[in-house]
């Protein structure tokens, strides 16, 4: 069994003041991590939040964007919480997608490899204390230097998906964050990042591998599946998700789906998903069956599994009692 149980927070139906309680009860069933994302809330306030509620639990970003944030302000947020949570805090970046970088916030999605490893080392240089001096392809920052002193050395870890991300999120940080993939499909991940840290010099085991894991412990997988499919259609259409799909193997069992979207038949692309795909990329069924499930994926070179938790409770006053109950249901055995 893996030592590490990790949790992807805000839960849905529960407020931010509320998740305290629930943070503070998860750590005492053996939840070992807390990681944040930046989509619906700011990704620095819930560890912000977790960083009173708990003790001993590792808290960490999955992720902030290299694109949407400058490497000031993301260097000042990790501080915060280094400083909130003194060797306990992980700084996780990623380049997000054309969806976040370009319709969301307005930016131009380019360069993404050589964007991350610059903000990576721009940001590296205030984390240390030094001040922040780089001129890049991508990024030309000078002059900041954080004002209050980091108590402990944070780790930073890259978002990647392709083999050019990966192992260039070995190159320059401390680990590496996965997502939408198979517990069979970290093998080959795994086996990239191992390949790499052993070129570079770095002992492969002490390069994190943090996956998030869309996990849904219920009575009805049908239902599950049905609302899962939602998601996998939302995603795998966008362009960084599509084609890390294809170096997976899965452009054909995709390419109805993929069409379909294209023609602007969204309804033909949901259709499209099989249960195939959907089993193969959310854990569904008993808490039982879901904990085997998430150690498969351990066993397969995931260090750090970070269960995502799929809702499926249509009445939003009732949405926080279930994923209560879900955390309860799928602590670590």
């Amino acid at each position: 069994m893996t030592e590490r149980w990790g949790l992807t927070i805000p839960l849905e139906g529960i407020t931010l003041p509320e998740h305290c309680d629930l943070l503070r009860e998860a750590e005492d069933l053996g939840y070992t991590d807390f990681w944040s994302y930046e989509a619906e809330v700011d990704p620095f306030v819930p560890l912000a939040l977790a960083a009173t509620a708990t003790r001993r639990a590792t808290l960490g970003t999955a992720i902030v964007g290299a694109f949407t944030r400058g490497p000031a302000i993301i260097a000042v947020g990790a501080a915060a919480l280094a400083e909130a949570a003194p060797g306990r805090f992980c700084l996780g970046i990623g380049a997000g997608s054309n969806v976040t970088v370009e319709r969301w916030n307005g930016g131009r999605f380019g360069k993404p490899l050589t964007r991350v490893t610059e903000v990576v080392e721009a940001v590296r240089q205030a984390l240390d204390g030094q001040a922040m001096t780089l001129e890049g392809k991508t990024l030309s920052v000078s002059g900041f230097r954080l004002g209050r002193p980091v108590p402990a050395r944070v780790p930073v870890y890259v978002a990647a998906l392709q083999e050019r991300m990966l192992r260039q999120a070995v190159r320059i940080s401390d680990g590496v964050i996965i997502n939408w993939l198979s517990a069979s499909d970290v093998k080959r991940v795994a086996a990239v990042v191992r390949e790499e840290a052993r070129a570079v010099g770095k002992n492969p085991d002490d390069v994190e591998v943090v996956c998030r894991i869309f996990v849904c412990p219920t009575e009805d997988p049908a239902m599950a599946r049905d609302a899962f499919r939602r998601t996998v259609t939302a995603y795998l259409n966008v362009p960084v998700y599509r084609k890390f799909h294809e170096w997976l193997g899965r452009a054909e069992i995709l390419r109805e789906m993929h069409d379909r979207w294209d023609r602007g038949d969204r309804r033909g692309a949901l259709a499209a998903v099989s249960d195939r795909i959907v089993d193969d990329l959310c854990v569904i069924g008993t808490p039982d069956e879901c904990r085997a499930h998430i150690r498969a994926y351990c066993e397969s070179g995931v260090t750090v599994p970070v269960l995502k938790l799929i809702n499926l409770e249509s009445d939003l006053g009732r949405r926080g009692a279930e994923s209560a109950a879900m955390v309860r249901a799928l602590r670590p055995a």
